[in-house]
């Protein structure tokens, strides 16, 4: 059984922790993504997350899951019997790892227009940011802070299907990998084909440089 927590752990302990990032539930999650996540340490979740039982279906190794809250996740679009849980939520959070800190945050407290650059200002020092809100997969690894969106998880406005991604944090290094499911029409609405595309960052998992050296403030 998960633990839905919101302070931190000593990842940064460890050698080498995977984490996956979802975000954008909306009330719904792909359970294709679900062995994913359970491949995974730790779980983190962006924000609009629908309700309660959407965090306790994220099972990683270690049982921890952590969460924002997104502009969505108010006491009236929740049920009633989940509202307590809202109060628990912050707005956002950074989470040490090995090598670095991790910040996951929703987004939606930021505007859009250069939304990128203004979460780096935010969060100068953390090596990762992590947010949701505009429901696109994203991957913006050009300077660090890198700005991660994994997309939404769910079925509301996938952009191409439920998505999430996976951060491999050591010591040395960081690498992202990109996962997406296909989404197909049919005549009574939108459904799940059965097909798995698993689609690491340029065909094979992105691996940085260590800190220090090119890429790296």
């Amino acid at each position: 059984m998960s633990r839905i927590e919101v302070g931190l752990h000593p990842f940064s302990t460890l050698r080498r922790v995977r984490v996956a990032l979802i975000s954008d539930t909306h009330g719904a999650f792909d359970p294709r993504l679900r062995e994913i996540v359970e491949g995974c340490d730790l779980a983190l979740h962006g924000g609009d997350i629908g309700h309660a039982a959407i965090l306790s279906q994220l099972q990683p190794r270690l049982g921890r899951v952590l969460a924002v809250f997104g502009n969505n996740d108010v006491a009236h679009k929740w049920p009633e019997e989940d509202r307590r849980l809202l109060v628990h939520l912050p707005e956002w959070l950074e989470q040490p790892l090995p090598g670095g800190s991790l910040v996951l945050i929703h987004g939606h407290q930021v505007p859009a227009r250069r939304r990128h650059a203004l979460l780096r200002a935010r969060f100068p020092e953390a090596r990762a940011i992590v947010y949701g809100h505009s429901h696109r997969l994203e991957t913006d690894l050009d300077v660090q802070p890198w700005v991660l969106n994994p997309g939404a998880a769910g079925r509301s406005r996938t952009h191409g299907g439920p998505s999430c991604l996976v951060l491999i944090a050591e010591s040395d290094e960081w690498r992202i990998e990109r996962y997406r499911f296909p989404l197909s029409g049919q005549r009574r609405g939108l459904r799940y084909t059965a097909r798995h595309e698993q689609r690491p960052i340029g065909q094979t998992t992105q691996v940085i440089a260590a800190p220090g050296r090119a890429g790296h403030r």
